[in-house]
């Protein structure tokens, strides 16, 4: 197991994190077992958003003589009302479920208390100016969490987290598919099909901008969702119409700028061991740009993906980073100032491109990279 630095936390996590999701009506056993062979296998970081109490019981007791071997995101919003799960900003539904979380996982203190899903503006501004971020403070300042963290699927959500001092932790949806979308305060988008369309052909470029964004700032980026809830295991259910393998989802969260860690939900021992074959896995095994190049549906051919494999170059220019900052502004009616900003802070931009075209025969999905910086070399100097 390898482990990177979470933002400017000063811990280190197993790039392979535990989500518990489906846990859920479950015995106390089978928590265990998995608990057990994450331990055995390095893994020392665990979310758990869920807030049926078996879940949080069983967790807790299996962890309750290795805690210190675990970093754990606990959120705070997560309700449990007549018998399901709510998720709520009543301070009075919020407190109690907080305090239930702590009693059933048998801790006093939490690595990381969580502002639970937060995918709509309106609710992020009720939540930093009202009662529930006070009360997160509150547990801040008393010692009870050590790191307040948020969960989004919503990158314009996620940007203004990371641009918050207060937020040390973003949890965020990554996979290949959820990438190319818009910005959207509305899980269910990313669950249909139709939503999939063939002007969807590439990275979304802010999406990219906010996980360079947490790169830059030091906010701790950890993913969920990166198997697409296992519809991209199946070719039938891959918006793709090709299926990628636990190994190549993880890699594709990982090689995300400012990505510390992927959450990995799983039913069972064989799934689990499957997604830590990771750590032994082949650059072969864990390429998924082939696939997705020549996937029959929304294939990333000819778009930046902002990997980098095109570096280095003979002008010293980042051609991801160009790239990314031309597919954010190019279809705006002005360039926006901050991008261009950005942009002159380079120390080598699209005007330094000699056209010698030898990045592009590196390039997996056969971008057109010199005319790609002679458009932005237009677009930025008007």
């Amino acid at each position: 197991m390898k482990y990177r630095k979470l933002g400017n936390t000063g811990l280190e996590v197993s790039e392979v994190a535990f989500g518990a999701e489906f846990l859920v009506e479950r015995p106390y056993e089978d928590a265990e077992e998995l608990i057990r062979i994450c331990e055995a296998n390095g893994i020392n970081f665990l979310d758990c958003w869920m807030s049926e109490p078996g879940v949080r019981s069983n967790l807790g007791q299996a962890i309750k003589d290795t805690r210190e071997r675990w970093i754990i995101q606990g959120h705070i919003g997560s309700t449990w009302q007549n018998e399901q799960y709510v998720r709520t900003r009543e301070m009075d539904k919020v407190i109690p479920a907080f305090e239930d979380f702590m009693e059933r996982f048998q801790i006093d203190r939490l690595d990381f208390g969580m502002i639970h899903y937060v995918d709509e503006m309106a609710d992020y501004e009720e939540i930093m100016n009202g009662e529930f971020i006070e009360y997160v403070r509150k547990l801040k300042r008393k010692g009870t969490i050590d790191h307040i963290g948020l969960s989004t699927h919503n990158p314009e959500i996620g940007r203004l987290a990371a641009l918050n001092p207060e937020i040390e932790l973003l949890m965020f949806s990554i996979n290949p598919a959820f990438d190319m979308f818009e910005p959207t305060d509305n899980i269910e988008d990313y669950r249909n099909d139709e939503m999939y369309n063939d002007e969807m052909e590439g990275l979304n470029p802010q999406r990219a901008e906010l996980y360079s964004l947490c790169e830059e700032t030091g906010t701790a980026l950890t993913v969920m969702k990166g198997f697409a809830g296992g519809n991209l295991l199946s070719a039938e259910t891959s918006p793709f119409g090709v299926a990628l393998s636990p190994i190549q989802c993880i890699h594709y969260a990982l090689s995300q700028d400012g990505v510390c860690s992927i959450f990995v939900g799983v039913k069972n021992p064989d799934e689990l061991m499957e997604a830590i074959g990771y750590c032994d896995a082949t650059e072969e095994e864990k390429d998924f740009r082939e696939v997705l190049r020549n996937a029959p549906n929304h294939s990333f051919e000819g778009q930046c993906t902002y990997c980098g494999h095109c570096q280095p170059c003979a002008a010293e220019i980042n051609i991801a980073m160009v790239n990314k900052l031309y597919d954010l502004a190019k279809n705006q009616e002005k360039v926006p100032d901050s991008i261009r900003e950005h942009y002159n802070n380079l120390s080598y931009n699209a005007s330094d491109c000699t056209g010698c075209e030898e990045c592009e025969a590196r390039c997996p999905f056969n971008v057109k990279i010199a005319d790609v910086m002679a458009k932005a070399e237009r677009l930025f100097n008007i």
